[in-house]
Order: structure tokens, then sequence, then C-alpha cells
């Protein structure tokens, strides 16, 4: 496991930002990938060593017929053409959610992507893809029904087991670019002492800075997990909003 933090993003906006320019909404999506790959760039530099992407969601599925499948071959097309740089560069590509679902292209390219990269040490980088946090809840929670009470440690497992994910720590850090302050069913078990950041960036103006003022943001506040402690000035939110002006 790569040393460092396990930061997670949702990546909002891609919509609402071309729709201001009186854009299709797909150009959005395009201008949200190429944001994708300059925050994987910039991870590991920012002390980054578990970088979780929401993509896709279960409930992205009641978009139009037509915008879903653009957003599946961008996905496509992004695994496809970053697996030379994630061999390269050390980056382990994971893909967590449901498979069974996505086009038949779209699981080649997953299945190359994380065969080609299964030895990267140095970034940890997990899409979520077709995924919800509350289903692979559930689902994790049938395949321990047998259990009389399993411990915290055998349900994560079963819960990366269902969702195809490999161990990773619990989440330090989730952002939420965009301007929208809720979680949306993302990694629910995972981030329960997650330091929460919304941002009013919208995702594809996402970039190097805007990930390291977050990382920063981060280690100014203290973390106790439950226990007694000095708060910290911005401890005493339960989240933090950044507001950025964008042209």
């Amino acid at each position: 496991m790569p040393d460092g933090l396990h930061v997670a993003l949702v990546m909002d906006g891609n919509g609402r930002w071309a729709e201001r320019r009186g854009l299709p909404r797909v150009t959005g999506h395009r201008a949200g990938a190429a944001a994708a790959r300059r925050v994987v760039e910039a991870a590991p530099h920012c002390g980054i060593g578990v970088l979780s992407l929401y993509a896709f969601s279960a409930d992205n599925w009641r978009r139009p017929p037509g915008e879903v499948s653009a957003l599946f071959r961008l996905l496509g097309t992004f695994l496809r053409r970053e697996v030379l740089r994630a061999e390269m560069e050390g980056v382990r590509v994971n893909v967590v959610g449901r498979r069974d679902r996505l086009p038949a292209a779209l699981r080649h390219a997953i299945d190359d992507a994380e065969r080609r990269t299964r030895g990267g040490g140095r970034l940890l980088l997990r899409l979520a893809v077709d995924y919800s946090a509350r289903d692979a809840i559930r689902r994790a929670a049938a395949c321990c029904a047998g259990d009389e009470a399993p411990t915290r440690e055998a349900f994560a497992a079963a819960l990366a087991a269902v969702d195809h994910a490999e161990p990773a720590p619990p989440v330090d850090l989730l952002v939420r670019a965009g301007g929208e302050q809720r979680l949306s069913d993302f990694l629910l078990w995972e981030s329960a002492y997650a330091e929460l950041l919304f941002l009013d960036t919208p995702w594809p103006d996402f970039g190097a800075t805007d990930l390291a003022q977050a990382v920063e943001a981060y280690r100014r506040r203290e973390r106790r997990f439950g226990g007694a402690g000095r708060p910290a000035a911005v401890a005493l939110r339960p989240a933090l909003t950044v507001t950025r002006r964008t042209g």
C-alpha cells in the first residue's frame, strides 16, 4: 500500500460548467477528464498515497441515455490513454463498483488497466464507477449474515470484496467540487472520520493548486477520532467551504 493520505474527490459540476458556457454537457465531461489527469499527476506530490475519484454513481443511470453512453466512452478512453503513463509513474488503477451493468468495451478497458498497472506502488488510483455506498454496505451485510457479529475489519474486507476494491485505509479527506455540500452515497463506511471540504470550484477548473490547498487545509485540522483534546479553530466546524472565483 503506498504511503500517504487517502483523499476522496467528488468530481461535480461538469454539466453546469458547460451549460454556463453554452456548450453541450459532454464538453464539460471531457474537461472533467482533463482535470482528473491533472489531479492524478499532482497527487503524489501532495503526500497522497490513495486517491479515490467518484466517476459515475449508481444514481447516474437516471441521466439521459446519450449522456450515460458518452460518459462510459470517456471513461474507457481515459483508462486506455492513461494506462501507459500509469505504468511509467507507478500508479496502480483499481475500479470500484458494479461491473455487470457496464458495456463490454469498458469492462475490457478496466480489466486491462488493472492488469497492466498491478505493480504500481507510488499511488493507488481508485475510480468509483456504477458505485453506491449504500448498496455496497447492503451486499456486504448479506455476505456477513452468517456471522453473529463480524468485526469492523471483517466487514470492511467484505465491503471491499463486493465492489472489486483493493484494500485501502479509511478516507482522511473527502473533497467535493462544484458547490454542492453532500456526500451523494460515496464511501460512507470508509469516510466515517474523514475531514470534509466543499469547494465552489467546478470540477473542470480543478487543478494541482486546488488539490494542494485542500491538503493544506486538512493538515491544519486536529483529528481526534472521538477522543479528547484541544479543538483547533477549523475543527469546530463540520466542514470548511472555500469559494474561488472563476472566469
